[in-house]
């Protein structure tokens, strides 16, 4: 067995989710999903088919967002993983909960604006992904004015009210 990182290659601003699922199926059903849960949504699906052609299958509404996608599947070529690059201005908090109710969906890795480099595990069968390195790592705990910063900035950006 092999172990290796791939680095999800994206502009900072971009926002991702890294998942697994388990039917060439799974292309169609998020596309139906990304569009019911936010109209007009900017998108691109890449879906790493495991048996049969073992292409990198894809949709999307925004050519930008889907060239991301089946470049960064292509990358990690691990089994039933799918990437999902959301446009510019949208954001995983809107559409987690839609795509994780869609049948396929096994598992969420992560979804992030943040860095993220993916390990994989290569065999003599394929490649599996083992996790996600999210971000940075933690340099201490926050105090009063991380707390602040923290509550402002939530309501500075309509997450949060009063």
């Amino acid at each position: 067995m092999k172990l290796e990182t791939v680095r999800i290659d994206k502009p900072e601003e971009i926002n991702f989710v890294l998942g697994q699922s388990h039917f060439i199926k799974t292309v169609e059903d998020i596309h139906e999903a990304m569009v019911q849960a936010v109209p007009g949504i900017k998108f691109g699906l890449g879906f790493c088919e495991s048996s049969g052609e073992c292409l990198v299958r894809w949709t999307g509404t925004d050519d930008e967002m889907i060239a991301l996608a089946q470049k960064n599947a292509q990358a990690l070529s691990a089994g039933h993983s799918f990437i999902l690059f959301l446009g510019r201005g949208f954001y995983p908090i809107n559409i987690l909960n839609a795509l994780k109710m869609v049948p396929e969906v096994c598992r969420i890795y992560c979804a992030t604006a943040n860095p993220v480099e993916v390990i994989i595990a290569e065999t003599e069968q394929g490649r599996g992904i083992l996790g996600v390195v999210d971000g940075l790592k933690t340099r201490g705990v926050e105090g009063e004015e991380g707390i602040a910063w923290r509550k402002g900035f939530l309501r500075m950006i309509g997450y949060k009210l009063g």
